[in-house]
């Protein structure tokens, strides 16, 4: 794990900091994110191989490409948003500077970058977030949506899945930081950037599920991320689309 990251994910949390690494060289296998946004052949590979692994045999790759990204965004988030927020430092991001490489069925196991970035305190969130979001996952997503016709929301949506945790850990660890508060209003909780739509931001539905007799608060996730769609899956506990959440709106 990369020493700066050490103290925040410990014990259980470190799967997470170890998802992330520096070396002066990647890794042999290891493919750089340029090449997988630049050539829509070797992106388009990937998700066949992921495609067998989850045993799909339908033409529709929309949840395929949601699955992907998912694991995609489960390795990549975590370490790269924690040092954003907590550590006020930004990792170097951007397609020719980071590299992936792949469990079987290329399930996307772990990034590399070849330095460790820099110190960026006391900057405002859409400067430590930029590379992330515009340069990195902007450019991934729509190549994505090119290749299988997934919604760009559905891959925000699966984006602001996996960073919400993070940052709302992140606000536990530090004794609920102003600056960490910020990152989590600007990110999620703002319709707009400027002039520009926030692809984060999305209404969460709030609706109440009955558990042993006991009425239960559920907030849904922001976009259904199409697991349903796959074989030997259904809809998730917090599923805007998940039937029994589909009448409690229509009844609304």
């Amino acid at each position: 794990m990369i020493p700066l990251l050490a103290p925040i994910f410990r014990g259980e949390w470190a799967v997470y900091g170890e998802r992330l690494a520096c070396a002066p060289q990647p890794p042999a296998g290891a493919v750089q994110v340029a090449e997988l946004i630049a050539r829509p052949e070797l992106l388009a590979a990937l998700l066949q191989q992921h495609a067998r692994h989850r045993r799909v045999r339908r033409p529709d790759l929309r949840p395929v490409a949601s699955a992907w990204s998912m694991h995609y965004l489960n390795a990549l988030l975590p370490p790269v948003a924690a040092a954003a927020s907590l550590l006020q430092h930004e990792f170097p991001m951007a397609p020719e500077r980071a590299w992936i490489s792949f469990e079987d069925g290329a399930v996307p196991q772990r990034f590399h970058i070849t330095h460790e970035g820099h110190a960026r305190p006391g900057t405002d969130t859409a400067v430590r977030y930029a590379v992330l979001l515009f340069e990195h996952l902007g450019p991934l997503f729509a190549q994505l949506t090119r290749l299988t016709r997934i919604a760009p929301k559905i891959l925000w949506g699966n984006a602001a899945r996996y960073l919400e945790p993070v940052l709302q850990q992140g606000l536990l660890l530090s004794g609920h930081a102003p600056s960490i508060a910020k990152d989590l209003d600007h990110l999620l909780h703002q319709p707009r950037w400027g002039c520009a739509d926030n692809p984060l931001f999305a209404v969460q539905r709030k609706v109440v599920r009955m558990q042993s007799g006991t009425p239960v608060p559920v907030t849904l996730h922001r976009q259904c991320c199409l697991y349903y769609l796959l074989p030997e899956e259904g809809y998730c506990g917090a599923c805007p689309l998940a039937p029994e959440f589909r009448k409690a709106r229509d009844r609304a």
